[in-house]
């Protein structure tokens, strides 16, 4: 079954790497009494997903916080040495938290997953965006195409608000 508006986010955990080395982070740490934009892309690093739907999140941060959001955040099916990789590289420190779903069960536990195999990508996340107050999904874009970011920018939340 796949999420849809209304619906409570489902419980998973997440990493994040830090100077320690990767750490836990559940989904009520990221979401429980907060209002979260999460964005989730099929890949780090791939074209689309770092010319164009990380970009819009990073250029658009100011104005999305300013509708009282605390928290924007990205998720992938990429290990968090990665994810972090990813960070340092698009410049997005301290805009954006990035969540890695190294073995996709986020993805999976939302029904947003699928099969890249075919491309020698393994399970991957949809590309998605949401708007999530409380862990309740207030609004959800989800791209039909992966390669492309029309639907699930942040210009298009942004009016969704």
């Amino acid at each position: 079954m796949t999420i849809k508006v209304g619906d409570m986010l489902p419980s998973a955990t997440f990493r994040v790497a830090t100077a320690d080395g990767p750490v836990p982070k559940s989904t009520d740490e990221v979401f429980k009494n907060k209002k979260v934009v999460l964005f989730a892309v099929p890949g780090a690093f791939t074209p689309t997903c770092h010319k164009n739907h990380l970009p819009s999140f990073i250029a658009r941060a100011d104005e999305i916080l300013a509708k009282g959001v605390s928290t924007i955040a990205v998720t992938a099916v990429n290990d968090p040495f990665v994810m972090a990789a990813w960070e340092k590289a698009s410049n997005a420190g301290g805009k954006i938290l990035f969540l890695s779903d190294g073995n996709g069960e986020f993805a999976k536990a939302l029904g947003l997953d699928f099969d890249g195999a075919a491309a020698g990508l393994g399970v991957r996340s949809k590309r998605y965006s949401m708007l999530v107050d409380d862990g309740e999904v207030l609004v959800l874009n989800v791209e039909d195409v992966p390669s492309k970011a029309d639907k699930t920018n942040a210009d298009v939340l942004l009016t969704q608000f």
